[in-house]
């Protein structure tokens, strides 16, 4: 079963309805998927850091500076 067929049957219940006991049973729990986040994943991620010359959009202008907050 296709992505766009996973997602309409969800979306749908008049074609969820339509599928078959095997179509249903391709069907995810989940819309979304896995909704489980292993330890490998999470070692993995990152960000929340700012650039030291990241720049803020401060009413018109763009201010150099570190904080992400603009000053009058």
């Amino acid at each position: 079963m296709s992505n766009i067929d996973i997602a309409r049957a969800w979306k749908d219940e008049e074609y969820r309805n339509s599928l078959t006991e095997e179509q249903k049973k391709q069907l995810p729990e989940n819309p979304a998927g896995e909704t489980e986040i292993t330890d490998e994943d999470l070692g993995n991620v990152s960000g929340g850091m700012r650039s030291e010359t990241a720049e803020t959009y401060c009413g018109g202008t763009y201010c150099k500076n570190t904080t992400g907050r603009c000053y009058a």
